[in-house]
């Protein structure tokens, strides 16, 4: 692929333009060496080690979410029903209150030490956290401790998960072609929702075998306990995938920089102060993305069976089955709607998902008031809709605003902090604003402001389709294309010499001023 094309950019992913460092002292022309000519076997290595473990991750999540008017009797049983659902649903948003700090922490050491190595620490940390919940005591066993026990059990999945998504679309992005990046990167958020949707089908099976009274009795830890064999089979698949060609290259562009002091290269930016200082402008831009988008995607998976259960009238079994037939079709629609903006755009297909919101929202809920199991589905296909096209486009158009040496550290800070401040606490705010209003259709306005909101920040994004990703050099899929894009790089508008990265091994001409003065100065 090579790893020694690869190598040969020279060039740290941290020389982007954005900086206030020196200028570099000459710009890389592209050579055929340059270019990365992708591994295909490699590539399909890592993005099924990728997926295994993102599919592994929204498991987890959604099988809490859909039993959480199960555990609430187990775990506050003398409480009325709904503070033992804002219980849980502030406990499911405390999840993400922790996702932040994982973010900040695995997204420096992923720009440290490799992103292959942590992604395999956050999966292991992930599945034992959640295996963990299948085993705690109830209220019965141990009075308050047990919602105590809860709460930290998922302070420590929300911190691992917290390197999980920003690391994923880090990893795929810099192993996928420039042609193909949306194409490729959006399987990650297609194995997301097959996870709750296999989340949904393990819930709805163990409540049609075993019955409701056995599952708030012990039925309810199953789901969390199947998740230790599930993580050690994806974490298995995910420690035989390769580091991307991307970040190493920029590892051992580094290390020629340092061997070779007067190769100019900018300074990377070191820990997530100074990367938020760098680059404080995509990361609000990709803050705001990622709140409109993941609002709406909660409210389908994660709080949608509690608003049918405690707002609509639907038992548990009906609350949590009918999202699995929209969920199954979302996800397997996501690669066509990634593939559709390597076609057109990642700005164009992002729109479709925050105009559909704010169009479509209200009638969605109108219709799920209906009160009919078909009308019911329809609207959650309204919903379901605009989050095709979000979260399709945010694993490729996020990376590609920032440089490589820094691209972890900088997702981990946007994505997270935008999850916890927004998306993770999405069924909580709806629920709090339905007790507080007595107003069912509360969420429809609640998606509508958020993607209104998200349109804006699709205004300033800059457009990345097809292109290379900022400080790596272009990735393409034959030898052939290498060869046609060296020859026509300077009409070739996709092509920004200023966003690639500079030749570290270039040695300056020997200064005119004679040594003896300037040993003077």
């Amino acid at each position: 692929m090579s790893l020694d094309r690869s190598k040969s950019a020279a060039a740290s992913g941290a020389a982007s333009t954005t900086g206030k460092s020196r200028k570099p002292l000459r710009k890389r022309r592209l050579a055929v060496s340059d270019v990365n000519v992708v591994d295909k076997p490699i590539m399909k290595r890592a993005l099924g080690g990728t997926i295994v473990g993102n599919t592994m991750e929204w498991y987890d999540v959604g099988i809490f979410g859909y039993l959480i008017t199960t555990m609430g009797p187990v775990f506050l049983p003398e409480a009325d029903t709904s503070v033992q659902t804002l219980f849980l649903l502030g406990t499911f948003a405390a999840t993400f209150f922790a996702r932040p700090l994982g973010g900040v922490f695995f997204g420096w050491l992923g720009d440290r030490i490799g992103r292959q190595k942590v992604l395999a620490t956050t999966l292991i940390l992930m599945a034992g956290s959640t295996f963990a919940v299948g085993l705690l005591p109830g209220y019965a066993q141990v009075g308050i401790w047990a919602a105590v026990l809860l709460v930290f059990v998922k302070l420590v999945q929300g911190f691992s998960t917290g390197g999980e998504y920003a690391g994923a679309t880090t990893f795929v992005s810099e192993h996928a072609p420039d042609s193909q990046r949306g194409y490729f990167a959006s399987f990650l958020d297609m194995g997301s929702y097959l996870g709750f949707a296999i989340g949904a089908a393990l819930v709805s099976v163990l409540q049609v075998v075993l019955g409701q009274d056995v599952m708030q009795d012990w039925g309810w830890r199953l789901p969390f306990l199947i998740a230790g064999p599930l993580g050690l089979v994806a974490i298995y698949f995910r420690m035989k995938i390769d580091e991307s060609p991307a970040f190493q290259a920029t590892l051992d562009a580094q290390e020629e920089a340092n061997k070779n002091p007067l190769g100019a290269t900018a300074a990377t930016p070191k820990g997530p102060l100074a990367i938020f200082k760098a680059y404080w402008r995509n990361i609000i831009i990709a803050m705001i993305l990622v709140a409109a988008a993941n609002t709406v995607g909660y409210a389908l998976t994660s709080y949608m069976p509690t608003y049918l259960t405690e707002n609509k009238g639907y038992d548990e079994l009906h609350g949590t089955a009918l999202t699995i037939p929209i969920l199954v079709a979302m996800a397997l629609c996501i690669p066509l709607a990634g593939r559709l903006s390597d076609r057109v755009g990642r700005r164009p297909v992002l729109w479709i998902g925050a105009i559909s919101t704010v169009v479509l929202a209200y009638p969605a809920f109108v219709l799920i008031g209906v009160g009919s199991i078909a009308t019911t589905l329809l609207g959650l296909a309204l919903i379901a809709f605009p989050v095709t096209f979000y979260v399709s486009n945010l694993a490729s158009a996020l990376p590609a605003l920032f440089p490589t040496a820094s691209r972890y550290g900088a997702m981990g800070i946007s994505y997270n902090f935008a999850v916890a401040i927004f998306g993770g606490t999405t069924p909580f705010i709806i629920a709090a604003l339905i007790v507080s209003t007595g107003n069912d259709m509360m969420p429809a306005f609640y998606l509508m402001g958020t993607s209104l909101i998200g349109a804006i920040a699709i205004f300033f994004l800059k457009e990345s389709a097809n292109r290379p990703l900022p400080g790596s050099m272009p990735s393409v899929n034959t030898d052939e294309e290498a060869a046609d894009l060296v020859q026509h790089q300077d009409e070739n508008p996709l092509l920004d010499h200023d966003e690639m990265p500079y030749d570290a091994t270039y040695e300056p001409p020997t200064s005119s001023i004679p040594v003896q003065e300037s040993a003077k100065a």
